[in-house]
């Protein structure tokens, strides 16, 4: 088995295809007016109708418009088929309407409507008082046993040489940085973070979404009395770093600005879609959207 990246067709058959049949599955936090924002990454930049405004590959929409003391006054998508419609043509659809700073209408330009290469979701949250998320990379993986593998002193830490001299690269999937090995040791360690939640932290809501290329494990509880402020964020990331030893990306989890992928949405540089899982035996395989299977 290996890789490639969707085309531009693949995608939007996807979004309009399939990914609506997912929309009830979809974890009860993530709905139109919940997450503080809605963002799509671009395959390639588009123009925004302001002149001398660079051309944009990512963009960020809020949920909701609000005053100068941040209260919510309108709602930007009134339900998901909202959200379903900036995901498919976020130019002919972008909330910020008549705004300069919108993106170019397409039918004024000399190029296509602007392909949704990844979609995602704000953390940070209106109705919630968190959304705990930890990432584990395939590619942190890779590269760390790269370094236990290789012991040339004259090939930088840092460097693609290194993922090429330990066979990474030429391993399926061929060409990317890491291995379906580095893939399958990430899902094993997102199901032990699950267990760190639940063992330690007495957590009842958690949750691990295969992420096209690692894992996403969730903290889901919303007990203030857990406070999962920045410090405790910092311990948290102590914990699983030091105390168990799992990789994971300590940015993320401190950062309740950040986005993370849409679940059941398109990786498209691995042609995944984005899956809640139950079991460290996962098959990425299964994750291939039936567009693409055709």
């Amino acid at each position: 088995m290996t890789w490639r990246q969707a085309t531009r067709e693949e995608i939007y058959r996807y979004y309009t295809e399939e990914f609506p049949s997912y929309r009830d599955e979809l974890p009860s936090f993530i709905t139109a007016k919940g997450p503080k924002q809605y963002a799509i990454a671009f395959r390639d930049p588009h123009p925004v109708r302001k002149d001398g405004v660079p051309d944009k590959d990512f963009i960020r929409r809020d949920t909701w418009q609000t005053n100068v003391s941040n209260e919510r006054i309108t709602a930007t998508f009134h339900d998901f088929d909202d959200v379903l419609e900036f995901i498919r043509h976020p130019a002919r659809n972008d909330p910020l309407g008549g705004s300069d700073f919108a993106l170019a209408d397409p039918d004024l330009l000399d190029k296509p409507d602007p392909c949704p290469d990844a979609v995602y979701y704000a953390l940070d949250h209106w109705e919630r008082p968190w959304v705990l998320l930890v990432d584990i990379d395939a590619k942190t993986i890779a590269r760390e046993r790269a370094t236990q593998a290789v012991s040339d002193e004259d090939v930088s830490r840092d460097s693609e040489k290194l993922l090429d001299v330990a066979g990474i690269l030429e391993a399926d999937p061929a060409g990317y940085p890491y291995s379906f090995e580095d893939i399958e040791r990430a899902i094993e360690y997102g199901f032990e973070v699950r267990e760190i939640f639940e063992d330690d932290f007495n957590a009842e809501k958690t949750l691990v979404v295969y992420s096209g290329q690692g894992v996403h494990v969730y903290l889901l509880d919303t007990d203030p009395a857990h406070r999962y402020d920045a410090k405790s964020r910092e311990v948290l990331n102590d914990l699983l770093q030091d105390t168990y030893e799992i990789p994971i990306d300590p940015v993320v989890t401190a950062d309740r600005r950040r986005v993370a992928r849409l679940p059941y949405s398109l990786h498209a540089d691995v042609c995944s879609i984005v899956t809640p899982i139950e079991s460290p035996n996962f098959d990425v395989r299964s994750a291939t959207p039936e567009v693409l299977q055709e």
